[in-house]
């Protein structure tokens, strides 16, 4: 299952999590721990670079938050990221440089790699998405599971028991996420994947695919 580790997914030279991130073989079990991460991280920040704002919130100095946005912590948002109108950072969040979190987007429990865009009316719980991935205008990650059971990650007919109750999605560096998919609790995309607007994903998408529906998945073409 070497697909799913962290290495495979993630260049971890761009995110601040890297030294938190590399003690996990799977990178779901980094989030039970990411809260207790944030505030030890929050702590050694830069006083030149970063400012606290309000209870356990780092805001580097270079970043845009706009006046609607609502941050509770822990939080530690990156150097130039923008946080744009009402977006709603419910806490447990290290955004990372360059980042951009859009109007109305929610982000509860995450760790975003720097350059990645959630810009316009997105949902991200529980999470983890890597370098320059990208979700489309109304994707969003379902992290709990209908029933409320433990979710598993499926990878053919081998399922992988998370021990979680919310997992959402694991998205791998430059991933795409085509505007309005759904992405359900324990979806894993590997690297340079596409998936297709109005996609419901669940499971492992392989890298460097694109996903058009679940049963038709296709590797890019060189």
């Amino acid at each position: 299952m070497e697909n799913l580790f962290i290495r495979s997914l993630y260049d971890l030279s761009h995110t601040a999590a890297a030294t938190y991130l590399e003690q996990y073989t799977y990178p779901w079990e980094a989030l039970a721990g990411i809260g207790e991460f944030i505030l030890k991280l929050g702590e050694t920040l830069s006083t030149e670079e970063y400012e606290k704002r309000g209870e356990d919130i780092w805001v580097a100095k270079s970043a845009t938050i706009f006046p609607t946005a609502y941050i509770h912590g822990p939080a530690i948002i990156g150097p130039n990221t923008e946080v744009r109108q009402c977006a709603f950072i419910r806490g447990n969040a290290l955004v990372g440089a360059n980042c951009v979190v859009g109007n109305s987007t929610e982000l509860k429990n995450v760790i975003l790699f720097d350059c990645v865009q959630v810009p316009h009316y997105n949902y991200v719980g529980d999470s983890i998405l890597g370098y320059k991935s990208h979700m489309g205008a109304g994707s969003i990650t379902s992290n709990v599971k209908s029933d409320k059971t433990l979710v598993t990650v499926c990878v053919g007919n081998t399922r992988i028991e998370t021990g979680r109750k919310k997992f959402g999605a694991m998205l791998g560096d430059f991933v795409e996420v085509g505007c309005n998919s759904v992405l359900n609790p324990g979806t894993v995309i590997g690297r340079h994947t596409n998936v297709y607007p109005l996609s419901m994903v669940r499971g492992f998408v392989p890298e460097n695919s694109i996903y058009k529906r679940a049963d038709a998945v296709v590797q890019k073409v060189e």
